[in-house]
């Protein structure tokens, strides 16, 4: 004889526990926090109810700093994972706040490998700038990220510029900051000019561009998810070294936009649309109607 289940058994069902990390690398500009990291995580939980939302930093010196001057306690990347392995969550989704995939996204990624095992099912969203469009499969995540940068550029009049402060690195995928230039020109942009404070294009690389176009005037904007040191000092400090000065110093008008594109909610968007992507395990596989891409041994 069948055995039937009343809807009130049914309803007693455990449900399985998921949640969703946000790992930035954290600043420790309270005004920026909350204007940025704290502004993506809010429209993250609300874009994703069923799921209980946590945060993390991986900078260990902000985090210090915070709990000493601030008593603000953070976790770090270990803790939350930690944390929820010891709560009993199961589906666990971690969203990095990284701009592209250099050295703090892989530092990231070696720490969550090895949860891999703790949950049942570990997803990892992608970076601002990650896929250029390949195979015409993959999302134009640069593409994206411009249309949603063109709400926060002023209106440039003739011989006028903007100047993007990326941070850059030695990581290889810090190419993303040349891409992103010629992204740039691709989209129409002729006078958004990207630098980084440690790599490639260099200051001096957008200071010859800038010459090179009769540029009389430069609004610096950070390319970063905070306006934070970099931005506050690096980029619009008054010391002689910022970039501010240096460029008064040569001859141009300047101005500084000091908001981290964490404020911009086309970026916010995208990092809620990369949870998403992220959840569905969209764009992970090959196409079907690509060949297999060999195993080295």
């Amino acid at each position: 004889m069948a055995t039937s289940f009343s809807v009130s058994q049914a309803a007693e069902a455990p449900t399985v526990k998921k949640a969703i990390l946000v790992v930035s690398f954290g600043t420790t500009y309270a005004d920026t926090r909350k204007a940025t990291t704290d502004a993506v995580e809010a429209k993250i939980k609300a874009a994703f109810p069923e799921y209980d939302v946590r945060h993390a930093f991986t900078s260990r010196i902000i985090i210090k700093k915070l709990a000493e001057r601030d008593g603000l306690v953070i976790d770090t990347e270990k803790q939350a994972l930690e944390k929820l392995k010891a709560e009993g969550y199961k589906e666990i989704v971690i969203q990095p706040l990284h701009v592209e995939a250099g050295d703090e996204y892989s530092k990231l990624m070696r720490v969550v490998d090895k949860y891999e095992k703790s949950f049942d099912k570990v997803s990892v969203g992608r970076p601002i700038l990650y896929y250029t469009g390949q195979e015409g499969e993959k999302p134009d995540d640069y593409a994206i990220a411009i249309k949603a940068l063109q709400d926060q550029l002023p209106k440039l009049g003739k011989n006028e510029a903007v100047g993007l402060m990326g941070h850059g690195g030695v990581n290889p995928s810090n190419t993303a900051y040349a891409a992103l230039q010629l992204k740039l020109q691709d989209a129409g942009l002729k006078n958004v000019f990207v630098f980084t404070v440690e790599g490639y294009p260099t200051y001096e690389n957008m200071v010859t561009a800038l010459k090179a176009n009769k540029i009389k005037k430069i609004t610096l904007m950070p390319f970063m998810l905070v306006a934070g040191d970099h931005a506050q000092n690096d980029m619009a400090g008054d010391e002689k070294d910022s970039f501010k000065s240096q460029l008064t110093a040569a001859g141009f008008q300047v101005e500084a936009y000091i908001h981290g594109l964490g404020e911009n909610k086309g970026i916010q968007d995208i990092y809620v649309q990369h949870v998403k992507d992220a959840i569905e395990n969209n764009y992970k596989e090959r196409g079907k109607d690509k060949p297999v891409i060999p195993v080295i041994e």
